[in-house]
C-alpha cells in the first residue's frame, strides 16, 4: 500500500501544479513546460528517466517508462493532461491558481480537471520508488499539453509522432472515473469509463446576397444561418445504445431492482432518478450550437454568416450523424467538422476492468462500481491510433452534495484532502495488480 509520505505529497503535488497557471485558451495559447518540467523533476528524483518532448516551443509533454516483473505482459499507460480551462479570478471565491489548501480542501483549477490525477501518479510510483516495488506489466506514464483544445501539441503529437515510446501499450487509464456518485438516497456509486462519445465541433456557413438594411432581401446569410441553427437545437436525436450504455443501464437497473426495459429506456431513466445522470447525455448523438459570427453594421446585410456548433456521437453512428447534420442545415447552409476525434468503446469484461473495480471495492467496500460511457472526450482518442483501449479511472472518495461533474471547468474547482488520499491508495492497489 502506498505510504504515509504519498498521502503528504499528493496534496503537495496537486496545490503546487494548480499554482503553476497553464491556461490554455485555444489557438496555442498556452505554456505547459513549467508544469512538465515539474512533473519530470519528480519522476526523476524516484529514479527514472522522463523525457521532455514538444511541437511547439513551451507545449511540453513527459513520458517515462517503469519497467515491469513480467517482460511477456503488455504494458499500461497511464496519462493525465498538464493544461486547464482559463478561470475568471473575480467569480471565484478563491483566487484559482493560488492552490490554497482550506479546511481540508484543495482549491484552484485543475483540482478535478486533472491536475489530482497528475500528482496521485506521482505519488504512487515516488512511493514504489522508496519500497522498491515493481509492477507486474511496464507502466508507460505520460503527462500531455494541449488537452483542453485540439491535442495536436498533446497525445496527437506524441501518438503521430513518438508511437516508439508507448511500444506494447495496450490499454490506458486516465481522467473521469472511480469517483462517488451520490444518488440521494445513501448509495454511493463508482462509475468507470469504458467509452467515450466522439468529438464532432463544427462550424456552419450560410451564404447570400449583401445589400441595405431597409431593404427586402430573400437571400439573407444571417436568416438562413438562423434558421438552421434552430432546428439543429430543437432536433429530438434518436435513442442509441452502445455495449458500455447497455451495460451501465443493465447494472443499474439491478442495483435499483428495476426491469432492465430497453425497448423503453426513457422511461427506465426516470426509475433510475439521479443516478440517471451517469447515462442520460450517452444515449444519444448531440448537437448544440454554441457560437455565431455574422455582420459588421446594423444596417448592413451581411454575405456571409456563421456558427459554431459543439456535436457528439456514440461509437457506431457517426455516419448517421453526418446524414442529419445534413439534412437539419439544409441547401443554403454548409458546413465542415472544425475538429473531429473519433468515438471510443471499451470491453467491461476486460482482466483491466475487472481489476480497477476490485481496486475501488477494497476501498469503499460500501460502493457500487458501474461502468459508464463518458459524454465527453480525452486523450484517449489519440491513444487510440496505437491501438490503446482507453478507460476513465481517476479514483476519488468525495463526501455527500460535493458535485464533482459541476466542477470541470467550473467555478470555486476543488478537491478533498481525503478524496486524494482515497485515489492514491486505489491507484497503487490497481497498478500493483493490472
Amino acid at each position: 500500500m502506498a505510504d504515509e509520505q504519498a498521502l503528504d505529497e499528493v496534496v503537495r503535488f496537486t496545490s503546487d501544479l494548480i499554482r503553476i497557471d497553464t491556461t490554455n485558451r485555444g489557438g496555442g495559447d498556452c505554456q505547459e513546460r513549467p508544469a512538465a518540467e515539474y512533473a519530470a523533476a519528480a519522476l526523476a528524483e524516484a529514479g527514472m528517466e522522463p523525457i521532455l518532448l514538444e511541437r511547439t516551443k513551451g507545449r511540453t509533454n513527459v513520458v517515462a517508462r517503469l519497467q515491469g516483473t513480467d517482460p511477456s505482459a503488455d504494458a499500461l499507460l497511464v496519462h493525465g493532461h498538464l493544461d486547464v480551462v482559463p478561470a475568471e479570478a473575480a467569480d471565484w471565491s478563491v483566487h484559482p491558481f493560488s492552490g490554497e489548501i482550506r479546511d481540508g480542501v484543495v482549491w484552484g483549477r485543475g483540482a478535478v480537471d486533472m491536475k489530482n490525477m497528475d500528482a496521485m501518479i506521482l505519488a504512487v510510483v515516488r512511493s514504489w520508488a522508496r519500497e522498491g516495488v515493481r509492477p507486474r506489466r511496464d507502466v508507460v506514464i505520460a503527462f500531455t499539453a494541449d488537452e483542453e483544445a485540439s491535442a495536436e501539441d498533446g497525445s496527437g503529437f506524441l501518438a503521430d509522432r513518438h508511437p516508439h515510446l508507448f511500444e506494447g501499450c495496450t490499454e490506458g487509464v486516465s481522467e473521469s472515473g472511480a469517483f462517488t456518485f451520490h444518488d440521494g438516497s445513501g448509495r454511493q456509486i463508482y462509475p468507470i469509463a469504458a467509452g467515450e462519445r466522439g468529438t464532432g465541433w463544427m462550424k456552419l456557413t450560410a451564404r447570400g446576397r449583401a445589400g441595405h438594411g431597409s431593404k427586402v432581401n430573400r437571400e439573407n446569410a444571417v436568416t438562413r444561418l438562423a434558421a438552421a441553427v434552430a432546428r439543429i437545437g430543437a432536433h429530438e436525436w434518436p435513442l442509441r445504445l452502445t455495449p458500455t450504455v447497455r451495460a451501465a443501464l443493465t447494472e443499474l437497473a439491478a442495483l435499483y431492482g428495476i426491469e432492465p426495459d430497453l425497448d423503453d429506456v426513457d422511461g427506465l431513466l426516470e426509475k433510475l432518478g439521479p443516478a440517471a445522470k451517469l447515462v442520460e447525455s450517452t444515449v444519444r448523438n448531440s448537437a448544440n450550437p454554441t457560437m455565431l459570427e455574422a455582420g459588421y453594421k446594423v444596417n448592413v446585410i451581411p454575405g456571409e454568416a456563421a456558427a459554431y456548433v459543439d456535436g457528439r456521437f456514440l461509437a457506431g453512428h457517426e455516419d448517421e450523424f453526418r446524414a442529419t447534420l445534413d439534412e437539419l442545415t439544409g441547401p443554403d447552409v454548409d458546413w465542415t467538422f472544425h475538429h473531429r476525434e473519433v468515438a471510443l468503446q471499451a470491453p467491461v469484461d476486460a482482466p483491466t476492468f475487472l481489476r480497477m473495480r476490485e481496486a475501488v471495492e477494497e476501498f469503499a467496500p460500501e460502493g457500487y462500481t458501474v461502468p459508464y460511457c463518458m459524454s465527453g472526450g480525452t486523450d484517449a482518442k489519440q491513444f487510440s491510433r496505437l491501438g490503446i483501449t482507453g478507460y476513465g479511472f481517476a479514483p476519488l472518495k468525495l463526501p455527500e452534495g460535493f458535485d464533482y461533474q459541476a466542477l470541470f471547468h467550473g467555478v470555486d474547482e476543488r478537491v478533498p484532502v481525503e478524496a486524494l488520499h482515497f485515489g492514491v491508495r486505489v491507484l497503487d492497489r490497481f497498478l500493483r495488480t493490472a
